[in-house]
Parts: C-alpha cells; sequence; structure tokens
C-alpha cells in the first residue's frame, strides 16, 4: 500500500493585525472561512514582519514560548496561547534547501512565535494541531526575499504552507485616523498593489517604495511589506493565479490578503 503525496499547497501573504485583531466583529471569521477552504497542511511556515535576523535565522523546534511584542495592551491579550506543535523535521528540510543555495542558516532555540505569526494563526487554525515554523527575514531587500521565497518553493509540494505575514499598509499614524474612510495614502497604495499583482508586475512591486502612489508614507519602514516578496518567491511559477481572499482596511490600515495557488 502506497502513500499519496501531499496536496501542493498554496503560498499566502497575510496582513495579520494586532492582538485586538481577536475582538474585531469580522475580521476573525474571513481568516476562519479563509483557512477553512484550504488543503490541509502538513506543517506550516511563517515569515513575520516582527523578526528580522541575519543571518536567516530559525526559531524554536522543541518548546515553544510565544513572543508577546506588543506593549500597553489590556492583560488578556498577553494571555492568549497558542500550543501547536513544533516543527523540527520541516526545520531540518529548510536548512538543506536554503544551505544548498549559500544561503547562511542559524538556529535561534529560545525565539517563539511572535504576533505576526500566533495572532492570526489562532484564527486560522484554532485547533492548533498543524506544526509550526517561524523563520526570520535576514534583509528588508526586495530581490533577496524573493530569492529565499525560491528557494523555499519546493516545501509546497510537501505539504508545508508557506505564510508572509505583514500589513498591506503599514503606518501607525494611521490608528489616529478618525472618521469612515481610509486616509488617501493607504487607500491608494492598496489599489496600486492590488492592480501590480493582478499585472504580475514584479518589477513595479520590488521598486514599490518609488513606484506606488504613497509608497513611503503606506510603510514608512517597510518590513510589512517585505514578508510578500518570500511569498511571491515561493509562487513564481504561479503568479497568474493569486487572489485577494481579505480586503478592506482596519483602523486605517489595508488589510488585503492574498492566495497565491
Amino acid at each position: 500500500m502506497t502513500t499519496a503525496a501531499p496536496e501542493r499547497m498554496p503560498a499566502l501573504y497575510l496582513s495579520h493585525g494586532a492582538p485586538p485583531l481577536a475582538d474585531d466583529p469580522v475580521w476573525p471569521g474571513e481568516l476562519a472561512a479563509w483557512a477553512a477552504d484550504l488543503p490541509r497542511p502538513r506543517a506550516i511556515l511563517m515569515v513575520s514582519a516582527h523578526w528580522e535576523e541575519a543571518p536567516l535565522a530559525i526559531g524554536a523546534t522543541a518548546t515553544v514560548p510565544l513572543v508577546y511584542d506588543f506593549w500597553g495592551f489590556p492583560e488578556h491579550y498577553y494571555q492568549v496561547t497558542y500550543p501547536a506543535p513544533c516543527a523540527p523535521a520541516l526545520a531540518e528540510d529548510v536548512r538543506k534547501l536554503l544551505r544548498s543555495a549559500g544561503h547562511p542558516v542559524q538556529d535561534v532555540p529560545d525565539r517563539g512565535w511572535d504576533h505576526g505569526a500566533y495572532v492570526p494563526l489562532v484564527e486560522m487554525f484554532p485547533g492548533a494541531d498543524i506544526p509550526v515554523l517561524q523563520l526570520s527575514m535576514p534583509t528588508l531587500r526586495p530581490e533577496k526575499l524573493l530569492e529565499v521565497g525560491r528557494r523555499l518553493a519546493p516545501l509546497r509540494d510537501e505539504g508545508v504552507l508557506i505564510v508572509g505575514s505583514g500589513f498591506f499598509t503599514h503606518n501607525l499614524a494611521a490608528l489616529r485616523h478618525a472618521g469612515n474612510r481610509p486616509p488617501s495614502w493607504s487607500a491608494e497604495f492598496d489599489d496600486w498593489g492590488n492592480r501590480a499583482l493582478d499585472a504580475q508586475d514584479i518589477d513595479a512591486l520590488l521598486d514599490f517604495e518609488h513606484t506606488a502612489p504613497a509608497g513611503r508614507l503606506a510603510h514608512p519602514r517597510t518590513e510589512h511589506f517585505a514578508p510578500l516578496f518570500v511569498t511571491l518567491g515561493a509562487a513564481e511559477s504561479e503568479l497568474g493565479s493569486q487572489r485577494s481572499i481579505i480586503d478592506g482596511f482596519w483602523m486605517g490600515l489595508a488589510k488585503r490578503s492574498i492566495q497565491f495557488g
């Protein structure tokens, strides 16, 4: 008797929100519905805006603490747990793929999952029964992250869900925005990004700070857009397949989240 090969997994870029996402009346349900439509992953590989470390680092593969990397929130947000299994076998696969391509890799065994990883996972896979591994971003340079994604792409054929976790626009001044409409720079960047993805204009996306309207307002620092490039690299053979699963705005920030494949 033979075992069926794992189903090829999509690659995702999602806007992960902040801890209060759990209290939003709409967004958690959107994430849950998205996950329900996905094939079941063998494991999940997270690349979050909230972990930058060079050389590229592999996080905890034994006991995984959560990293409550936010301040000034009500106490109950610091009590959230997500006891998903570790993914040491996936970590070994990642090491082999990246090192064979000349990418240095380090292990940071005490580095747990930050809110860019666990906040969306709590909503998408609340059973916490799928192994999870988090990687750092070794750089914010889009072309370098695209290459990392290319090297990780074979994992999709092994049932691994590759997730770049950021925020499609991320200028925290928008949190002070009053009214029902997002600020113009957020809406304009979101529209531009959606059209660039539909056109498969990778060159424009790579140079988004200069080609996008209000690019530097939408991302004063680029760490929340950067995980998109890992996803794009992992999905390079299927760029025409992308769909925006979630769109709209949350406190003025674009929560566009995209599936490839």
